[in-house]
This record gives C-alpha cells, structure tokens and sequence, in this order.
C-alpha cells in the first residue's frame, strides 16, 4: 500500500475551504454562519479484529486499522463540508477532529468547526 492510501484531506477543487486556522490569509471573513460537523460511527469486522489481536502480539502498526481510520475521518469531512454548503458557506475555519469509542461497538469520528463564508481582499 502506498501513502496515497492513509492520507486524507481535501481535492483541489472542493467548492468548500477546510482549515485548521482561525482566518485564511489573503482573505476576509465576511459572515459567521456557525458550527457544522460531520459525524460518523464505524465499527471493525471481525477479520479485521482478530488480524488486529494477532499483530498488537507482535508487534508493528495494523494496517487495515489505520486505513479504516482514514476512510472514516474522510466521511466526516465530507458530511462536514456537505452541512457547510447547505448552509451557505464557503469555508470552513478552526477545523478539527474528535475520536472517541462509541458504546464499545465501534470509533466515532466527528470532525467539526465554523462555517464562514470568506473573500479576497
């Protein structure tokens, strides 16, 4: 598997800025629409499980863990930047994730932060 299978983020066309900053330079912050978040719940296969129970014996990274995590974090994304254009925004500023074990049946991932709509100055 190449990096291209445990990155993430945004393509270069997303109609939607997503940032992990406060503004965005060369840019103003012409309205404040508010919080948005994409939410998504996701829990293991029982391959995965057991695959997973047998490697943290010996050690080394679980690969089809991390790149289950990634695909989850890219869900949330994509549900917060689809709430964010509903919305109205264009942009979505102070981004962040939270990862958390959902009812011992899986990962919640929720990645959240505030619509805005931003221009060139």
């Amino acid at each position: 598997m190449g990096i291209e299978d445990y990155g993430g983020g945004q393509t270069a066309q997303a109609d939607v800025l997503v940032v992990t900053t406060n503004d965005v330079p060369g840019h103003q912050v012409t309205q404040v629409i508010g919080e948005v978040f994409g939410l998504t719940v996701r829990s293991r296969h029982l391959g995965s499980q057991i695959g997973a129970g047998l490697k943290s014996m010996i050690g080394g990274e679980l690969k089809g863990l991390t790149k289950t995590l990634v695909e989850t974090r890219n869900q949330a994304m994509e549900r917060l930047v689809e709430q964010a254009k509903a919305r109205g925004a264009n942009a979505v500023l102070m981004m962040r994730f939270d990862v958390s074990e959902a009812a011992d049946v899986g990962t919640e991932v929720c990645a959240y932060g505030t619509a805005a709509v931003i221009s060139k100055f």
